[in-house]
């Protein structure tokens, strides 16, 4: 703060973390409204209040949205101890009412009362669609199995529409790049997960998350279906919900002789890591990916498998049979860990390769004071040293997928 003048001190102590100020739950019970220990915030904000993430003009601001936890019927209100109006003149506070209402669809309400005679109405909430899976977990603190229903749904559901609206709202907290999509576009699959829980000796259900596939055609006859946005909602994240979600809809594809393979738009780290996981669980007994053919190396039979019955297109069968090599090799016996680091790193170098004949086909169009000062910036060792990086990276993880599998 030092070199501002007192205006500007004044001033900075009316900006607020967005991420900080806006708290959002889940409400099952009208006692959840008070209950700060089942609020949660948002991971970036910055596609409403810009990169900073930041709204100027407001002490102890607090933007408040509070979902039913089945509907998701929506309470929206915005609280502060002081607006910068009331102590400038001509300086403005951000307008964080109307940035929100950019994204949340109406029909909300603003005060407790009405929330709570909606809460009151979610007893006649049902999941949507065809049930495709149920699962239980087991949950610690409450001493019992939950039940899970993953759903699939399109817009000709009767109440999904308004529900989608709803529940894409979230996308703008949790995902990076998040954008809506058309739901008018007929070619869009959507997956829910629900809990199943019990109040007041009624069973009433909570949206845990869900997903969206769009069907690509492939010439001539073939779709690839393609995920576009996945989202566990936090208060269920680290429970294993997005493994069942993602294993879900990948068997539901695997009936359908059209489809070609499956793929993911954009992939974060996070549902890469995800995906590891779940191919490896559904192609470890396959039989092209037996021990005894892990270490003969990667062939075309574990592409060809792979494809045909599970729907995995080369390029993730690759990681597949990359781990459960991994996972079948001592890699304590420096042979055969050196056959395998030998074996990652064959597929590691190949954008380094690429780089390498680019440079020389550079060099032929160079003038010969201009290929030293291009052969002076080339440093084999610092290639080297990347591929090394890049190969202990993808080790690191490759045992997280391992260790995982051991576990499940």
């Amino acid at each position: 703060m030092a070199g501002l003048s007192a205006m500007e001190k004044k001033l900075a102590e009316y900006k607020c973390d967005t991420n900080e100020a806006i708290k959002l739950k889940l409400v099952r019970f009208p006692e959840d409204i008070e209950d700060d220990s089942v609020t949660f915030n948002p991971e970036y904000s910055h596609q409403l209040f810009g990169d900073d993430e930041v709204a100027f003009g407001y002490k102890g601001l607090k933007i408040l949205l509070y979902y039913s936890a089945g509907s998701l019927s929506t309470m929206f209100r915005v609280q502060y101890s002081s607006k910068v109006n009331d102590k400038f003149d001509s300086v403005q506070a951000d307008d964080v009412e109307s940035k929100v209402r950019e994204i949340i669809p109406a029909g909300f309400c603003t005060g407790t009362d009405d929330f709570i005679s909606l809460l009151e109405k979610e007893v006649n909430f049902k999941a949507f669609g065809t049930i495709l899976h149920t699962y239980t977990v087991h949950n610690e603190d409450a001493g019992e199995d939950i039940t899970y229903q993953i759903c699939k749904t399109d817009m000709t559901c009767p109440g999904f529409r308004d529900y989608h609206e709803r529940l894409q709202t979230f996308l703008m907290w949790f995902i990076e790049t998040a954008s809506f999509i058309d739901v008018d576009d007929e070619r869009w699959d959507y997956f829910l997960v629900f809990e199943k829980y019990n109040k007041d000796g009624v069973t009433l259900f909570a949206t845990v998350g869900y997903m969206t596939v769009y069907n690509y055609y492939v010439y001539p006859d073939k779709t690839r279906p393609r995920v576009s946005q996945m989202l566990i909602l936090p208060p269920f994240q680290g429970e294993g919900h997005g493994a069942q979600l993602l294993e879900t809809v990948h068997r539901y594809y695997l009936s359908s002789p059209n489809i070609l393979d499956i793929t993911a738009e954009d992939p974060s780290e996070n549902f890469v890591r995800l995906r590891d996981y779940v191919l490896v669980k559904l192609c470890q007994n396959l039989p092209c990916f037996s021990p005894e053919h892990l270490q003969s190396g990667f062939s075309q039979e574990m592409v060809t498998e792979a494809q045909q019955k599970l729907k995995i297109n080369k390029q993730h069968a690759r990681r597949v049979y990359e781990i459960l090599r991994l996972r079948a090799t001592d890699m304590s016996n420096p042979e055969k860990s050196r056959a395998y680091r030998l074996e990652i790193k064959k597929r590691l170098v190949g954008p380094y390769k690429k780089n390498q004949r680019e440079m020389a086909k550079m060099r032929r169009c160079l003038k010969p004071e201009e290929l030293t000062n291009q052969m002076n910036q080339i440093d084999l060792n610092t290639q080297h040293e990347q591929l090394e990086e890049s190969y202990q990276q993808l080790l690191s993880e490759y045992r997280r997928i391992v260790e995982r599998l051991a576990q499940s």
